[in-house]
């Protein structure tokens, strides 16, 4: 720890906000019928006058984009709105053709809610300010030709991307907080199916403010916005930065300027980008091209009734119902996907004793073949039939540990099931004692000292003698009765 770190956590707190923008999985743009997927298409060619920003175009509400910030309100604890309406942000940018964002201001379709968090043992309890909808930009490339001038390229694939923005209040007070509250929200938004939330495509994007204040103040400071974070790991060490960086011009007697600065990976830091001494007048005014929309309590309720079990509420039914540690029970629920898998592969037998083998192999060697191969557990080739076929075979003396981890490992490589695999490859445990006698007469006959060591007391020798039958027999045989 470092001494400003120290510091930090003695004299002054940080007060951190995030800003977070969601892709949503509409099969259609915000205002228009242009596919919103966007990412495979040619350049430019997932557009038409809507989006291009033609005079005279009409713009139409994507109906299912509304209802899923209404989803993302609900499981936010939120207020739906019953009166909203979409304004025009005045945006002089070359990544909007039209000049001007459809966006919400001060009627978004949610607000008012929260988001508990976990933090080192302790309940916290973030407030959420709004959930509103708007249209996402196109993508700018800036490049440089053979003589080295630069210029911009525009693709207009993106523009119109229905894009969800929810707004915390600046209830976190260290980093870790904010890395808790990011991946929390980014779970919901998974489980909800409302984004793929892929932080590396641009899909979940996250912006934070943050300033410091003595301990026990209650004043808020001079902010800084914090952007181009596009991982958890990046947010985490932005913020670490840029609190302490704060800390140490406050106590040299400086002022902190209300800035824009981006996270730079290469120098771990945050770096100036543009000042904000003043609040930049967007000129939002109601757009004219859209009704006001209401939204009705039955309305709302519909939605409310698709919502799927959260992933706090089905990690405490994973505790009650199969008697699994918070550990496994939040490891496990993070993602629905594996949250599915786990459950289905328990669908013919959930005893406890067999929930937590499954477990197990799920967030011990599951997860470390997942993050080597760089994959998710929806695109695998292991089935959760497989898995409890293995866990069945293990818990039956059909295989031993060590062989199973064999198995496992071909399970995941080709999806082939584990009795296929077992049979191939001759992995089946002995636990017949003429099968494993000659190889224990010979671990004896191999290593007369640790039969010596065993006979005049050291009972661990005995160890030793096992392990030399297990290597004899390539792990196959039961441990116990050797």
């Amino acid at each position: 720890m470092t001494l400003t770190q120290t510091r930090t956590q003695t004299n002054w707190e940080a007060v951190i906000g995030l800003e977070v923008h969601a892709q949503l999985l509409t099969r259609s743009k915000m205002f228009c019928g242009c596919p919103a997927e966007y990412v495979q298409g040619e350049p430019n060619t997932r557009v038409c006058p809507v989006c291009l920003g033609m005079p005279g175009v009409l713009p139409v509400i994507n109906r299912q984009a509304v209802e899923f910030v209404m989803m993302t309100g609900l499981a936010l604890n939120c207020t739906i709105a019953s009166y909203t309406q979409f304004d025009r942000k005045n945006y002089p940018y070359p990544d909007l053709m039209k000049g001007y964002q459809i966006s919400q201001f001060d009627n978004p379709i949610a607000s008012d809610g929260w988001l508990d968090l976990d933090v080192d043992g302790q309940r916290r309890r973030v407030g959420i300010t709004r959930v509103h909808l708007e249209e996402d930009v196109a993508k700018l490339q800036h490049v440089r030709d053979g003589s080295g001038e630069a210029y911009s390229l525009v693709d207009v694939n993106r523009a119109g991307v229905p894009l969800m923005e929810t707004v915390s209040e600046p209830d976190m007070r260290s980093p870790e907080e904010a890395r808790q509250y990011l991946l929390a929200f980014h779970s919901i938004l998974q489980y909800l199916g409302v984004s793929t939330a892929d932080m590396e495509k641009g899909a979940f994007r996250c912006d934070a403010n943050v300033s410091v204040r003595p301990v026990g103040s209650t004043e808020l400071s001079s902010k800084v916005e914090v952007k181009n974070m596009n991982s958890f790991r990046s947010v985490f060490h932005a913020l670490e930065y840029e609190v302490e960086r704060q800390v140490a011009v406050l106590e040299e007697g400086g002022r902190v300027v209300q800035e824009t600065r981006g996270w730079s990976e290469d120098r771990a830091a945050t770096v100036s980008q543009r000042t904000k001494e003043y609040a930049h007048d967007y000129r939002y005014f109601p757009e004219p091209d859209l009704p006001p929309l209401t939204i009705s309590r039955e309305w709302v309720e519909e939605v409310r009734a698709r919502l799927p079990q959260l992933p706090a509420a089905r990690r405490d039914r994973f505790m009650d119902e199969y008697g699994l540690s918070l550990y496994d029970a939040s490891h496990l629920t993070a993602s629905r996907a594996m949250a599915d898998f786990f459950e289905e592969a328990l669908q013919s037998d959930a005893r406890q004793s067999r929930a937590k083998a499954v477990a197990n192999w799920l967030t011990g060697e599951t997860t470390r073949l997942l993050n080597a191969s760089g994959t998710d557990i929806a695109e695998i080739k292991l089935t959760p039939q497989a898995l409890a076929e293995l866990v069945a075979l293990t818990e039956g003396g059909t295989v031993g540990s060590t062989q199973a981890k064999v198995v496992f490992e071909e399970m995941f490589r080709t999806g082939a099931s584990p009795n296929q695999i077992v049979q191939e490859q001759g992995l089946a445990q002995i636990s017949d004692a003429e099968g494993i006698a000659p190889s224990v007469e010979q671990a004896l006959a191999d290593n007369p000292q640790a039969v010596q060591d065993y006979l005049g007391g050291k009972e661990t020798a005995v160890r030793f003698l096992v392990g030399q039958v297990m290597r004899l027999t390539r792990g196959r045989a039961n441990p116990g009765l050797v």
